[in-house]
């Protein structure tokens, strides 16, 4: 399957859902609550040939240990969280490829969860994988600097998105 035809089908596939859950709720709720995420376009741009080693099996055995892939379910777009910036980084060792960046809570208020997503995509396209960071207790108008691990090889990544997420306190 490849990008458009992914997001096409999710796309429609949370329209529905949403539009049942409203309706099940008899309300439409607030505006900083709820309501599909939005992603945003990463570039993952020239990797550095020194880098781009795959990592061995003691390095992806780390690195598995440490790669979050399951999605909180009691997270949702949040207008207070603003991710600032993101970028791809290939570190050294079992890190390999990783997705950075910094995400602040421009709110009021103290966030208990928050979740930045990736979905990694191959050159066709293709979604490789989905991938995630968390942290809790986040602070009104503080920074998070969130890294993601990444399972996939750095050869075989071409594009990513991203997108944040939270839980009011």
């Amino acid at each position: 399957m490849t990008r458009s035809e992914t997001t096409s089908r999710r796309r429609l596939l949370a329209s529905l859902g949403v539009g049942m859950a409203t309706a099940a709720a008899g309300c439409t709720g607030s505006d900083a609550l709820g309501g599909d995420p939005s992603y945003e376009s990463g570039n993952v741009g020239p990797i550095n040939a020194s880098n781009a080693s795959s990592r061995n099996a003691s390095e992806m055995s780390t690195a598995s240990s440490l790669a979050q892939q399951q999605p909180t379910n009691s997270v949702t777009p949040l207008d207070s969280l603003e991710l600032v910036e993101h970028e791809f980084v290939l570190e050294d060792g079992y890190l390999g490829s990783t997705v950075q960046g910094t995400v602040t809570n421009t709110g009021a208020d103290r966030l208990q969860i928050v979740e930045v997503r990736t979905r990694i995509y191959n050159a066709a396209g293709n979604l490789l994988g989905r991938y995630l960071a968390s942290t809790g207790d986040l602070g009104a108008g503080d920074a998070w600097e969130f890294q993601v691990v990444v399972l996939e090889a750095p050869s075989d990544v071409a594009d990513y998105d991203i997108t944040v997420l939270g839980t009011p306190s």
